[in-house]
């Protein structure tokens, strides 16, 4: 069987996680020639060793450094557009997104973290692609503050809210009841052992090692959810399933290295901009299984304070302007276009770090023009690595 899914995985370090997941593929029965992974690392690590481990699993897939990612650049005609993707950086999973536009093989894609297991109660791949094509009933969550903690299922309990949750939106008032998805487009896993939570919410949790001392059991979730129209959730892209039309609205930001300084909301984000356009298009995202285990790695929390900061203000009125976009033409990359003109058009001089998101709508109409010239010029075919 050909691949017919991208699995990307941005990885420095723990790239031997991935042989969990294939044993579970394997255990559940999954057909592990659907998938063609893409390693998205860098010319320090060990690209040689993640070579080996594909081929000793027996799985198709490429390691692109950052070396190579510049050799397909020129390869596809894109070199103009590279410094979309930042280097050492979790947002390269765009680089994922690119690479499977180029390829009309793939009809979904995967983002999978390195410091994640798979949950032993769960057979990973195959949860994810029964809720890409699950039609029927699944229960819907609203609150009065528009916005739904993916973890509230039992946030009596925890009282946990998740990284990129507005703190505005804290307290809502929690309702559920039924609805009926036909189009789901992504797939959420959610995650125990360690939350994924901001660095303000680790402080007053009371850990300086940029983890939690609260942690979540399989016990806190209670299966699948979606978030109702008009209603925002936070997209964490560590275990997450999507289709290919997604693509244009999912592109994972540039952060890390701007001048503003502004980190750590590049999934975020994609996700605001990503449920805006399901609404818009009467699709779904849902959210709970399978669950992942999320085995972060200690590190300071005043670092990731220090790379939140300068986005906390813009993270709680970005969903908003993003809500107050009608595109005209119904599509994925018209909604996201929109959401760019928005963006890059605003005046948001009245934000801490307002000319950020001027500068994010450019890269938003960049990302477009480059899926545009890889749509145009789709030839390459898919290798593994020799």
């Amino acid at each position: 069987m050909a691949p017919d899914t991208c699995v990307i995985v941005p990885t420095i370090r723990e790239f031997e996680c991935l042989r969990a997941y294939f044993e579970n593929a394997r255990r559940h029965g999954f057909d592990l020639d659907r998938l063609h992974v893409l390693l998205v690392t860098e010319d320090f690590c060990a690209t040689d060793e993640m070579r080996a481990m594909l081929r000793e699993e027996g799985v198709s897939g490429e390691v692109f450094d950052g070396t190579r990612r510049e050799e397909w650049y020129a390869r596809h005609g894109v070199e103009e557009y590279a410094g979309l993707i930042p280097a050492a950086s979790h947002a390269e999973t765009s680089f994922g997104l690119m690479y499977m536009w180029a390829d009309e093989r793939f009809d979904y894609g995967f983002f999978i973290d390195d410091d994640t297991l798979p949950h032993p109660d769960f057979d990973f791949f195959g949860t994810h692609f029964a809720n890409l094509a699950y039609e029927g009933p699944i229960e819907s969550v609203r609150s009065d503050e528009r916005w739904v903690n993916v973890l509230y299922q039992n946030a009596d309990e925890h009282g946990l809210y998740p990284r990129g949750y507005p703190y505005a939106a804290m307290g809502e008032t929690v309702e559920t009841g039924t609805t009926r998805v036909t189009n789901v487009v992504a797939s959420q896993g959610l995650w125990t052992n360690v939350p994924d939570l901001d660095a303000v919410r680790i402080l007053m949790d009371g850990d300086l090692r940029g983890q939690a001392r609260t942690r979540t059991t399989a016990d806190d979730f209670a299966g699948n959810f979606v978030a109702e129209r008009g209603q925002y959730l936070t997209v964490c892209s560590m275990n997450l399933a999507f289709e290919r039309e997604v693509v244009p609205a999912f592109y994972q930001l540039p952060m890390d290295d701007n001048e503003w300084n502004v980190g750590r909301f590049d999934d975020i984000w994609s996700g605001v901009f990503l449920k805006r356009a399901t609404d818009l298009l009467d699709a779904e995202i849902v959210t709970g299984y399978p669950l992942c285990e999320h085995n972060k790695a200690p590190r300071s929390t005043f670092d990731d304070l220090n790379a939140e900061v300068p986005g906390l203000e813009l993270n709680e009125h970005l969903w908003e302007i993003v809500d107050g976009v009608e595109p005209s033409a119904g599509s994925y990359a018209g909604a996201f276009a929109a959401m760019a003109d928005a963006l890059a058009d605003g005046d948001w001089s009245a934000y801490e770090n307002g000319a950020f998101l001027n500068h994010v709508g450019e890269y938003m109409r960049d990302w477009l023009d480059c899926l545009d010239r890889l749509a145009a010029a789709r030839t390459a075919p898919v290798t593994a690595d020799d």
